[in-house]
Protein backbone atom coordinates (compact mmCIF):
# COMPACT_ATOMS: atom_id res chain seq x y z
CA UNK A 1 0.00 0.00 0.00
CA UNK A 2 1.55 3.40 -1.01
CA UNK A 3 1.95 5.15 2.55
CA UNK A 4 2.95 8.34 4.07
CA UNK A 5 5.86 10.28 2.26
CA UNK A 6 4.95 9.20 -1.10
CA UNK A 7 3.64 11.18 -3.96
CA UNK A 8 -0.10 10.21 -4.80
CA UNK A 9 -0.31 8.76 -8.62
CA UNK A 10 -1.21 11.00 -11.56
CA UNK A 11 -4.84 10.08 -12.94
CA UNK A 12 -7.34 11.65 -14.69
CA UNK A 13 -10.54 9.46 -14.22
CA UNK A 14 -14.48 10.07 -14.40
CA UNK A 15 -16.45 10.72 -11.26
CA UNK A 16 -20.33 11.18 -10.66
CA UNK A 17 -20.66 14.94 -9.23
CA UNK A 18 -24.74 15.55 -9.86
CA UNK A 19 -28.01 13.57 -10.27
CA UNK A 20 -29.31 16.19 -12.27
CA UNK A 21 -29.36 15.07 -16.31
CA UNK A 22 -26.78 16.50 -18.52
CA UNK A 23 -24.43 17.32 -15.51
CA UNK A 24 -24.01 14.21 -13.76
CA UNK A 25 -20.39 13.45 -14.81
CA UNK A 26 -16.87 15.34 -14.99
CA UNK A 27 -13.53 13.88 -15.34
CA UNK A 28 -10.90 14.39 -12.66
CA UNK A 29 -7.10 14.59 -12.42
CA UNK A 30 -4.87 14.36 -9.79
CA UNK A 31 -4.23 18.47 -10.22
CA UNK A 32 -7.87 18.72 -10.27
CA UNK A 33 -8.36 16.90 -7.10
CA UNK A 34 -5.20 18.86 -5.00
CA UNK A 35 -6.16 22.36 -6.80
CA UNK A 36 -3.22 23.86 -3.68
CA UNK A 37 -5.73 22.27 -0.94
CA UNK A 38 -5.53 19.58 1.66
CA UNK A 39 -7.89 16.36 0.12
CA UNK A 40 -8.99 13.55 1.60
CA UNK A 41 -9.53 10.59 -0.73
CA UNK A 42 -11.63 7.81 0.84
CA UNK A 43 -12.39 4.29 -0.86
CA UNK A 44 -15.29 1.87 -0.44
CA UNK A 45 -15.07 -1.72 -1.66
CA UNK A 46 -18.42 -1.59 -3.74
CA UNK A 47 -21.72 0.56 -4.80
CA UNK A 48 -25.31 -1.06 -3.43
CA UNK A 49 -23.36 -2.42 -0.37
CA UNK A 50 -24.38 -2.09 3.76
CA UNK A 51 -21.68 -0.48 4.95
CA UNK A 52 -20.51 2.36 2.21
CA UNK A 53 -23.43 4.20 2.25
CA UNK A 54 -23.43 4.36 5.77
CA UNK A 55 -19.75 5.99 5.28
CA UNK A 56 -20.46 8.03 2.38
CA UNK A 57 -23.64 9.80 3.62
CA UNK A 58 -21.42 10.06 7.12
CA UNK A 59 -18.50 12.12 4.91
CA UNK A 60 -21.42 14.16 3.37
CA UNK A 61 -22.62 15.31 6.48
CA UNK A 62 -19.26 16.80 7.45
CA UNK A 63 -18.82 18.19 4.19
CA UNK A 64 -19.14 21.76 5.44
CA UNK A 65 -15.85 20.77 8.27
CA UNK A 66 -13.73 19.84 5.13
CA UNK A 67 -14.77 22.97 3.58
CA UNK A 68 -13.94 25.01 7.07
CA UNK A 69 -10.34 23.34 6.93
CA UNK A 70 -9.90 24.34 2.99
CA UNK A 71 -9.84 20.76 2.08
CA UNK A 72 -11.05 18.80 -0.99
CA UNK A 73 -13.32 15.86 -0.23
CA UNK A 74 -13.51 12.64 -3.03
CA UNK A 75 -14.95 9.43 -2.96
CA UNK A 76 -13.90 6.68 -4.99
CA UNK A 77 -14.48 2.53 -5.41
CA UNK A 78 -13.59 0.89 -8.65
CA UNK A 79 -17.42 0.68 -9.96
CA UNK A 80 -18.18 2.88 -12.88
CA UNK A 81 -19.63 6.27 -13.08
CA UNK A 82 -22.85 4.70 -13.90
CA UNK A 83 -23.10 2.10 -11.14
CA UNK A 84 -21.99 5.64 -9.12
CA UNK A 85 -25.08 7.28 -10.72
CA UNK A 86 -27.89 4.96 -10.36
CA UNK A 87 -26.36 4.03 -6.46
CA UNK A 88 -27.18 8.20 -6.23
CA UNK A 89 -30.72 8.20 -7.95
CA UNK A 90 -31.49 4.56 -5.66
CA UNK A 91 -30.53 5.71 -2.51
CA UNK A 92 -31.87 8.79 -0.35
CA UNK A 93 -29.12 9.40 1.49
CA UNK A 94 -26.73 9.80 -1.45
CA UNK A 95 -29.01 11.81 -3.84
CA UNK A 96 -27.53 15.41 -2.13
CA UNK A 97 -24.10 14.27 -2.31
CA UNK A 98 -21.67 17.48 -2.52
CA UNK A 99 -18.33 15.63 -3.58
CA UNK A 100 -17.60 13.75 -6.37
CA UNK A 101 -17.66 10.01 -6.46
CA UNK A 102 -14.64 8.71 -8.38
CA UNK A 103 -14.80 5.84 -10.78
CA UNK A 104 -11.76 3.67 -11.33
CA UNK A 105 -13.53 0.83 -13.28
CA UNK A 106 -9.92 -0.07 -14.59
CA UNK A 107 -8.67 -0.50 -11.38
CA UNK A 108 -5.71 1.61 -12.27
CA UNK A 109 -5.71 4.07 -9.60
CA UNK A 110 -6.38 1.60 -6.69
CA UNK A 111 -3.70 -0.90 -7.88
CA UNK A 112 -1.01 2.24 -8.31
CA UNK A 113 -2.28 2.84 -4.34
CA UNK A 114 -1.62 -0.96 -3.87
CA UNK A 115 -5.41 -0.88 -2.10
CA UNK A 116 -6.77 -3.99 -4.37
CA UNK A 117 -8.19 -6.55 -2.52
CA UNK A 118 -6.47 -10.07 -3.92
CA UNK A 119 -9.81 -12.20 -4.22
CA UNK A 120 -12.36 -9.97 -6.10
CA UNK A 121 -10.06 -7.20 -6.89
CA UNK A 122 -12.12 -4.60 -5.13
CA UNK A 123 -11.04 -1.73 -3.26
CA UNK A 124 -9.89 -2.01 0.66
CA UNK A 125 -11.42 0.74 2.78
CA UNK A 126 -8.81 3.12 2.53
CA UNK A 127 -8.84 6.94 3.67
CA UNK A 128 -5.93 8.98 2.21
CA UNK A 129 -4.86 12.67 3.66
CA UNK A 130 -2.57 14.42 1.08
CA UNK A 131 -0.75 17.51 1.33
CA UNK A 132 -1.67 20.78 -1.01
CA UNK A 133 1.87 19.07 -2.75
CA UNK A 134 0.19 15.39 -3.81
CA UNK A 135 2.31 14.43 -0.56
CA UNK A 136 0.34 11.68 1.43
CA UNK A 137 0.33 12.29 5.07
CA UNK A 138 -1.78 9.88 6.50
CA UNK A 139 -3.35 6.29 5.68
CA UNK A 140 -5.72 4.36 7.44
CA UNK A 141 -7.44 1.21 5.94
CA UNK A 142 -10.26 -0.51 7.45
CA UNK A 143 -11.70 -4.09 7.25
CA UNK A 144 -14.01 -4.48 4.57
CA UNK A 145 -16.97 -5.03 7.30
CA UNK A 146 -16.06 -2.04 9.18
CA UNK A 147 -17.13 1.43 8.58
CA UNK A 148 -14.86 4.39 9.86
CA UNK A 149 -15.26 7.39 12.20
CA UNK A 150 -15.54 10.98 9.95
CA UNK A 151 -15.06 13.04 12.86
CA UNK A 152 -11.22 11.42 13.28
CA UNK A 153 -10.13 12.03 9.91
CA UNK A 154 -11.40 15.57 10.48
CA UNK A 155 -9.12 15.52 13.59
CA UNK A 156 -6.38 13.71 12.00
CA UNK A 157 -6.45 16.85 8.75
CA UNK A 158 -6.60 19.60 11.76
CA UNK A 159 -3.63 18.03 13.08
CA UNK A 160 -1.69 17.84 10.37
CA UNK A 161 -2.75 21.00 9.19
CA UNK A 162 -1.12 22.49 12.36
CA UNK A 163 2.35 21.50 11.14
CA UNK A 164 3.21 20.89 15.17
CA UNK A 165 3.75 17.89 17.28
CA UNK A 166 0.58 17.01 18.91
CA UNK A 167 -0.14 14.79 21.51
CA UNK A 168 -1.89 11.61 22.21
CA UNK A 169 -5.56 12.23 22.46
CA UNK A 170 -5.33 15.79 21.12
CA UNK A 171 -8.06 17.83 19.81
CA UNK A 172 -8.65 20.73 17.72
CA UNK A 173 -8.12 24.01 19.95
CA UNK A 174 -5.91 21.92 22.32
CA UNK A 175 -2.01 23.29 22.43
CA UNK A 176 0.43 21.36 20.29
CA UNK A 177 3.62 20.23 21.38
Amino acid sequence: MLSIGKKFPEFSKKTVVSTEPGHEFNTLTLNDMLNGKWTVMFWWPKDFTFVCPTEITGFNDYFEAFEKLGANLVGASTDSEYVHLAWREAHPGLKKLRFPMLADTSKSLAEDLGILEEGEKIAYRVTFIIDPDGIIRWVCANDLSVGRNVPEVLRVLEALQTGALTPCGWEPGQATL
